[in-house]
């Protein structure tokens, strides 16, 4: 009995019968398994793509290629806050990094919709906030000093100090006496780089970010009505208080690239890994 097992299953595989089977499993189980995967996959990968406010900072620091242009962390709060804030009415922010001395670049004009820079130049900073470099600030009238944190543009107008830009500050204590205390963008000759190479350090304001007077009128027409400025300097009491960046709602998002409230977006962001 054994020997004649053996014979058949010798004649068996020696016919081809074996791989006649295999081929035809494979050709009926392997597209089955081929079309589940797939629909698995587009399960997966289904559904609009959503971007947190971290993931677009990263993005954007390397797609308008700030590298060694734009202090990184300043760039990434300056977004956040841009972010999260609702009554903004245009594509642009502007970042001032008081970090840097007021001999270098530290005025920066962004066009998010766009992601290109459209304005960097030097900026003065308030005479009581320091000399060189802005180390102290206040929200206080009489103070001469600069104020951190988050502003929206209002309209422009011709004062004392020619053409000039209504700042509404938007942190209550840090800076939302901006309007009482005349906080405007506007030029000054005490501005222009040439004072930085003659006397080592810009002129100083009466606590209003000043710039060259050759670029007053372009970049105030770019900014007006509505856009945002963030002030930034290394200050961990500011990081303490703010009342945008330290706002536990994740604020807008990106989904599929276009820019959606949070409160649209809740019930996606909850399935995101953040």
């Amino acid at each position: 009995m054994i020997r004649i097992l053996s014979v058949t299953l010798h004649r068996f595989f020696r016919t081809g019968y074996m791989q006649r089977i295999i081929i035809l499993l494979i050709a009926v189980f392997v597209p089955s398994f081929l079309a589940l995967k797939g629909r698995s996959t587009d399960n997966v990968t289904s559904g609009p793509a959503v971007s947190t406010p971290a993931m677009v900072c990263s993005s954007l620091y390397r797609e308008m290629r700030l590298e060694g242009v734009v202090n990184k962390e300043a760039f990434r709060q300056a977004v956040t806050g841009y972010l999260k804030i609702e009554g903004r009415k245009k594509d642009i922010l502007t970042l001032i990094d008081f970090s840097k001395p007021s001999t270098e670049k530290r005025l920066y004009v962004f066009d998010m919709k766009k992601k290109t820079m459209l304005f960097s130049s030097v900026v003065s900073h308030g005479k009581n906030s320091g000399g060189k470099y802005a180390t102290s600030f206040s929200n206080e009238n009489g103070s001469l000093k600069s104020s951190l944190g988050f502003y929206l543009t209002d309209t422009p107008y011709s004062g004392r100090n020619g053409y000039s830009l209504i700042l509404d500050g938007l942190e209550k204590g840090i800076n939302d006496r901006a309007r009482e205390r005349a906080i405007v963008v506007h030029g000054a000759a005490y501005a222009d780089p040439s004072v930085a190479q003659a006397s080592g350090r810009l002129g100083r304001s009466f606590g209003c970010p000043a710039v060259p007077r050759n670029l007053t009128r372009p970049l105030i027409d770019t900014i007006k009505g509505g856009s945002v400025i963030f002030i930034y300097a290394e200050s961990p009491e500011y990081l303490a208080h703010s009342s945008i960046l330290n706002d536990d709602r994740i604020g807008r998002v990106y989904i599929n690239g276009k820019l959606t409230s949070g409160k649209d977006t809740s019930s996606l962001l909850s399935r995101v890994s953040l």
